[in-house]
């Protein structure tokens, strides 16, 4: 990703916590130089000083073909994101742009094959996505759970590397960015009101 250095986010802290907040990402590998990118919902979890994305996807979907040892991955997260209007600057010279926030994990892929440890997966998910929904799952039969893991390859990611970048108008005055801040905040577009308080925290 390219980040020039005054939208840079390097804290592994405000990373996790940003792909924990917006956990829908995009999912992306390649094999003979052909990319794939699946949608997915992950899990983000600090083991030790290492982060862990758990996943899975559907066994039909070809993807989980390039799952190698040897194979990085990337998994993109994004979600607030505004278009910046020219109006809000000091100079007439300007032109548009849009304001948000990225984090790129890249890392290797372990496939999850052991049916217990697949559960156990599946179970962190849920507890983590609806834990209300527990009770229920629980009460369902053997049968129907070893019929949905056996449509399913559930996953992890060691992320080895991550990039972060916070396009905020820091490039900006001081004025321009309040402007932009008051234009955001009063916005009926809930995305652009989260970009306002992404901007105030700098």
């Amino acid at each position: 990703m390219y980040i020039p250095p005054y939208f840079a986010e390097t804290n592994p802290q405000q990373l996790l916590a940003f792909m924990q907040e917006f956990p829908f990402a995009l999912l992306v590998s390649a094999q003979n130089n052909i990319p794939t990118a699946t949608h997915l919902p992950f899990v983000s979890e600090l083991r030790g000083e290492t982060i862990v994305l758990l996943s899975h996807l559907a066994k039909n979907n070809p993807q989980h073909r390039q799952f190698a040892p040897d194979a990085e991955a990337l998994v993109v997260f994004q979600e607030p994101h505004a278009y910046v209007s020219p109006r809000h600057y000091e100079k007439l010279q300007n032109v548009p742009t849009w304001n948000y926030v990225a984090v790129h994990a890249y890392g290797t892929v372990h496939t999850v094959s052991a049916a217990p440890d697949a559960l156990a997966l599946i179970e962190k998910m849920l507890h983590h996505f609806e834990p209300a929904y527990l009770q229920q799952w629980s009460n369902l039969p053997d049968a129907y759970k070893n019929g949905l893991l056996n449509g399913i390859v559930a996953f992890e990611i060691t992320v080895t590397r991550l990039e972060g970048k916070k396009k905020l108008s820091q490039n900006k005055t001081e004025k321009e960015r309040q402007n932009i801040i008051a234009a955001f905040t009063e916005s009926p577009d809930a995305l652009a009101r989260r970009i306002a308080g992404f901007m105030q925290q700098l």
